[in-house]
């Protein structure tokens, strides 16, 4: 069944290829046998012809576009279903890429966009057991992540803040975008002419220690997660290029993650949690982490979290994969009732993608004991004195209107409160069904208390055979048999419809 929905989704094109990779990336939300599935989809595609690159190109940057290159390679350097990338080289020497986007792919996107709400509203009303895994909202999640993915503009944006944050990091090398040529459509940034990691001969290049990349690739990541609460969510080895000297470049930018202080303190808390081993405080972290929820039942879910994580401890990256335990702990997590936010899950999932850049380079990378090993250097960015300076800043700005308020508003109440006509309003949920369940209950006693004296009374004139007589039976007694038969029917439907 899974292998037939998976060979479907790539039938049906990019959109549905993506959102099967979504899901791959949701153990939370689909079971493990789809979830292994989804991630062996494919995003195969026919490379565009030349011309209509040159098309493109023209529709956005005009008829005179030729005057910013003096090359462009015909031959593609990439394809995929959004984009294809060409190498040419600026009028001034420099040499760069171009990615175009593919003609009309937005608008078949947003066809079948359509297509996935109607079918996600369908499985909503129809199968009221998929409700907790809100479906329409998923296709929501994923309208977003593709609408950003297919603005070239925000992609650029996204490497400008990389390029910010690592200026001072001269082993990372993020390219530059040229933003006079960029639009929605087109994209033209530097060239890596480093190696990328899938290339065989990557590490074989002069002063590269291969222990030295996988240490500044971790760190680098780290400092995404825990410092910048920016990072990059598809880091696999066909984005991570390997330059001489132990220097490492990044690409790829339309998938990212963004994390607030609250998520990075937790993540760093989770991190300290498993090398403790506290898989209370563990199962904590996800409870504070996701909305409001009474029916936890957290002692459960930490020893659930336990016989997951325990058997794996101390192994390395040739034994375990530390990103796909974290994701299915959120499935557990999920199973106890807990939506495990969306950051949170790219953040798992691009664990997963940055130990298949270790695996690459090196099996026996310890990438658990490394992260732990940074911790330190974390919680000492969380809690360096600037930050709490800065946080404190804000916190008396947030507060200055409240304070000023606050007598204002404590007057008032008071007033209210001493007023006479002063009256407290209290809403008790379900309290309306309560009334009625009670107004029906007192309906059926009174008929009952009506039936029971109408049968006693026709019971008692019965005997005295006298006067008005409907053969053998006194009229009297009749007409009250009959009533109490017809309100015994009156009875018996509304305790029906109570029920």
């Amino acid at each position: 069944m899974q292998t037939r929905l998976r060979l479907s989704f790539e039938e049906l094109g990019p959109t549905f290829v993506k959102f099967g990779q979504l899901l791959a990336s949701r153990p939370d939300l689909v079971p493990p046998e789809y979830t292994e599935e989804m991630a062996l989809l494919q995003d195969q595609v026919q490379p565009l012809e030349y011309k209509v690159v040159e098309q493109v190109i023209t529709e956005d940057l005009g008829p005179d576009w030729k005057k910013h290159f003096s090359f462009i390679e015909e031959k593609p350097l990439g394809s995929a279903s959004i984009a294809q990338v060409h190498r040419a080289i600026l009028t001034n020497g420099k040499r760069v890429v171009i990615k175009v986007q593919r003609p009309g792919i937005v608008n078949k996107i947003n066809d079948d966009l359509n297509v996935l709400y109607f079918l996600a509203e369908l499985v909503e009303k129809y199968i009221p057991e998929t409700k907790p895994f809100n479906p329409v909202g998923m296709i929501d999640e994923y309208f977003k992540t593709l609408e950003l993915e297919t603005n070239f503009i925000v992609e650029g944006n996204n490497i400008r803040k990389f390029r910010e944050n690592f200026k001072n990091e001269p082993q990372v090398l993020i390219p530059e975008v040229h933003f006079e040529l960029v639009t929605e459509r087109i994209l033209v940034m530097d060239e890596m002419l480093g190696r990328r990691l899938s290339q065989e001969d990557s590490l074989n290049q002069a002063g590269v220690d291969p222990t030295e990349i996988i240490k500044i690739g971790f760190r680098a990541y780290l400092k995404m997660v825990f410092m910048d609460g920016f990072f990059h969510g598809d880091l696999h080895p066909g984005n991570f290029f390997v330059f001489p000297n132990n220097r490492i470049g990044l690409i790829d930018f339309g998938v990212v993650g963004r994390l607030n202080s609250k998520s990075q303190s937790a993540i760093v808390n989770m991190l300290i949690a498993l090398s403790k081993e506290d898989y209370t405080r563990l199962a904590y972290e996800y409870v504070d982490l996701a909305p409001f929820s009474d029916e936890v039942n957290v002692d459960l879910f930490a020893r659930e979290l336990q016989a997951l994580i325990s058997p794996y401890w101390g192994l390395t990256m040739k034994h375990m994969n530390i990103g796909k335990i974290l994701m299915s702990s959120s499935s557990i997590a999920a199973q106890h009732g807990l939506s495990v936010p969306t950051e949170l899950m790219l953040y798992f999932k691009s664990i997963v993608s940055i130990e298949g850049l270790g695996q690459k380079i090196s099996t026996d990378f310890d990438f658990l004991n490394f992260t732990l090993t940074m911790v330190t250097e974390v919680a000492q960015h969380q809690f360096k004195p600037m930050k709490f300076v800065d946080e404190a800043q804000i916190l008396l700005r947030e507060s200055r209107g409240f304070l000023n308020a606050l007598p204002r508003q404590l007057n008032l109440i008071l007033r209210r409160m001493n007023s006479p006509d002063y009256r407290t309003k209290l809403h008790v949920e379900g309290i309306d069904d309560l009334k009625r369940s009670f107004e029906i209950s007192f309906n059926l006693l009174f008929l009952g208390v009506i039936i029971a004296a109408l049968i006693i009374s026709s019971s008692l004139i019965y005997p005295h055979r006298e006067g008005w007589m409907i053969g053998d039976i006194p009229g009297l007694s009749l007409v009250g048999y009959l009533l109490a038969a017809g309100l015994s029917v009156v009875a018996f439907i509304n305790f029906i419809k109570k029920s």
